[in-house]
């Protein structure tokens, strides 16, 4: 993501939902939504107007300079996943390849297992149709995802982060992934390299395989140094190196992954 101006920083402040409080897991089932008597929300309604054909998708071109044909949708919320900002789902900032979102959500279902109980949330994908998103110079072909990072605070899970929605774009981690507003947080590093190992498994059932990982230079250290970092390692995953300074600074808050198909 490129870092915003500071007329868009301003607006982003005064406008985003500046509270914190932490998430719960939503009954639904994965990517079905069930009768109810009391209305809709507006996520449940776009998402059943805007989810997609039967048809596959067609990712054309780059990540930086693409198209996307039959875009489809993931569900705004799942079992131990939620889109992070209803505003930016409504706005058509959530389309993606139909390989990434099947990979998407069978990593979700993956880290049921691997960590009962926790709540995940991904971030921005691609527009409906592809091509030039504003805030993101990639993210143009249905192939990109932004995810948070996982954040505890005395040793257990920490969602006060959570609901930021696109304010989340704007926190500060120092190079050992706390945040710097509040160092009692800070990033689980071996709950994002289980998640990172499980997209790259996920992927490669989809068609798929991760292409690139960009996270902050500094903060790969301590990912690789936890149990599932190191069984990372092992695994043919890029991550991108020598990354210009406004880019690497933006993605401490979370990692984007790009995939592409198996040739």
């Amino acid at each position: 993501m490129i870092p915003p101006t500071p007329s868009s920083v301003f607006t982003l402040l005064f406008t985003a939902p500046l509270f914190f409080s932490c998430m719960e897991s939503s009954s639904r089932t994965r990517d079905t939504y069930p009768k109810q008597d009391t209305p809709r929300s507006k996520t449940d309604l776009y998402y059943e107007k805007h989810k997609g054909d039967s048809l596959p998708s067609k990712s054309t071109g780059t990540e930086g300079a693409g198209a996307l044909e039959h875009a489809k949708l993931a569900p705004f919320s799942g079992p131990n996943y939620r889109y992070f900002d209803e505003g930016s789902y409504l706005g058509g900032r959530a389309f993606m390849n139909h390989r990434m979102k099947n990979t998407l959500l069978a990593s979700y279902a993956e880290m049921e297992t691997l960590c009962p109980g926790r709540i995940f949330s991904y971030m921005e994908c691609s527009q409906e149709h592809g091509g030039h998103i504003p805030g993101h110079r990639t993210h143009q072909h249905g192939l990109s995802v932004d995810l948070m990072v996982p954040l505890v605070q005395d040793g257990k899970p920490c969602y006060k982060a959570d609901s930021l929605g696109a304010a989340h774009y704007l926190l500060d981690f120092d190079h050992r992934g706390r945040l710097k507003s509040d160092t009692t947080m800070s990033i689980d590093f071996n709950t994002l390299a289980l998640h990172i190992g499980s997209l790259r498994k996920q992927a490669l059932k989809n068609g798929l395989r991760v292409k690139k990982v960009i996270l902050m230079l500094e903060l790969k250290d301590d990912l690789f140094a936890t149990p599932a970092g190191k069984e990372l390692k092992k695994h043919p995953v890029y991550f991108a190196m020598n990354l210009p300074p406004f880019i690497n600074l933006v993605h401490d808050d979370h990692f984007h992954v790009d995939f592409e198909p198996v040739k």
